[in-house]
């Protein structure tokens, strides 16, 4: 609703006011106009309409009471059942009254509007049918929906369907003696899972070792980084996200997964090489393993989140459970980086020190701390370029706004995490037969 600066004229018997827009909702549910009242009652009835204009067909009406309108008042107009099929069409704002001269209301109306620019968006003032400067002071409420969230459950009968149809025949293909790599990597990860779980908890204890805290510190860290990135970034640069710090602790936990995955990945060929050089096992197995350990971590970070969520009032719906899929992508995309980094490091030692360049570089691309909406046009591109900012996204979608995100973005988010580790595993793959020529 544009502010009002100025009236319009004075809804006697016979005059109108009407304002010619376009609708850019997809279910329009209510029209608002804000009226002024002279500082006086006054009495009769003031009609609102609104019509399409290519068919003249009336999408709603309502009358009100003249003497029940104060100095900019709102009068707010809904349909019965949403209008859906008005978007980008002209449609015709009129309003009138029977009211006596001097005991009349008056719409409001925007006058520094720019007229050129008005008609370009298609907007157009008339009073009593005379082409009249700047806009009404009215707003149009609804909401948009999309069209694959409308069939939100065929679309996971089908993804579910495709997902029990690949299984059948991996296992059909098993079965007749015919490996594939996905069959042989779980074979392998069977065969040597004594091993698996005796790196992961090495790893792990390591990292604690000879701390007081121990374990506690990954139930703390995420804590108090969102502490002081809370009092930062609520007092000092302020921002109008609701719930901030659960929004910011979302963030936090997923990119210190990130980093901390990537980056105890990344030397888990050279970290290893006593053991590759003497104990033949499947190189992946070192990766995975140091993946493994860092999803240690993240559960544990989940419990100070979940304690965030509950002090701070979020309402828990099923869509909550949902955000575990994203998670879930998001250890995927890190165990495929982190086979393409722990590769690039065995022949080029300067790899750790890009890295630790890149992933400060990586944060600040992220929208962890700020809101998505303060970047400028032509700097969207780099949301849309990184891939954390989707888990991201989607992931606070269930929690902060306790909904589903559409069909389309577990796909995008799958096809991210799955097209990141079959390149990681690809160059893991070609080259890990010359890592021993290296170590």
């Amino acid at each position: 609703m544009a502010p009002a600066d100025a009236g319009t004229l004075e809804l006697v018997q016979g005059a109108v006011v009407e304002q010619i827009f376009q609708s850019k909702i997809q279910r329009l549910e209510s029209v608002s106009v804000q009226f002024g009242n002279y500082y006086r009652e006054n009495h009769g009835t003031i009609t609102v309409e609104l019509l399409r204009m290519d068919t003249w067909e009336l999408i709603m009406s309502q009358d009100f009471n003249a003497s029940e309108v104060r100095e900019v008042t709102a009068l707010t107009v809904t349909a019965e059942t949403p209008a859906e099929s008005v978007y980008d069409v002209p449609l015709l704002l009129r309003v009138y009254a029977d009211s006596a001269a001097g005991d009349a209301v008056t719409p409001l109306r925007f006058s520094g509007a720019d007229g050129e620019k008005e008609k370009e968006e298609g907007f157009a003032l008339y009073l009593n049918e005379e082409p009249a400067e700047g806009r009404l002071c009215f707003s149009a409420e609804g909401e948009d929906y999309i069209w694959t969230g409308l069939h939100y459950w065929e679309f996971s009968a089908v993804l579910g369907m495709a997902l029990i149809l690949l299984c059948l025949v991996v296992y059909s293909r098993y079965r007749r003696g015919k490996r594939s790599y996905v069959v042989n990597a779980l074979i392998a990860v069977k065969k040597y899972r004594f091993l698996i779980r005796q790196l992961v908890s090495r790893d792990f204890k390591t990292k604690y070792k000879r701390s007081i805290l121990g374990v506690f510190w990954s139930f703390l860290n995420p804590l108090l980084m969102m502490l002081v990135q809370y009092f930062v970034f609520s007092t000092i640069f302020r921002n109008d996200v609701q719930n901030f710090a659960v929004y910011l602790l979302i963030g936090v936990v997923m990119f210190n997964f990130f980093t901390e995955s990537c980056g105890m990945t990344l030397s888990s060929i050279l970290g290893n090489a006593g053991l590759i050089t003497k104990v033949y096992m499947p190189k992946y197995i070192y990766p995975l393993t140091r993946t493994l350990s860092s999803l240690v971590n993240l559960l544990i970070s989940l419990i100070p989140l979940i304690i965030v969520c509950l002090a701070t009032g979020v309402q828990f719906q099923k869509s909550a459970i949902l955000a575990l899929y994203f998670f879930a992508c998001l250890v995927v995309f890190c165990l495929g980086l982190g086979m393409l980094l722990s590769t690039s490091m065995v022949f080029f030692r300067d790899t750790q020190f890009l890295w630790n360049v890149l992933s400060m570089m990586w944060m600040y691309a992220t929208p962890i701390f700020y809101p998505e909406k303060i970047l400028p046009e032509n700097l969207r591109f780099v949301l849309q370029v990184n891939p954390i900012y989707y888990f991201l996204k989607n992931a606070r979608l269930c929690i902060l706004n306790g909904i589903s995100p559409e069909p389309i973005a577990y796909f995008q988010c799958l096809l991210i995490a799955l097209g990141m580790l079959l390149v990681g595993a690809f160059v893991f793959y070609r080259n890990q037969n010359k890592f021993v020529l290296y170590l």
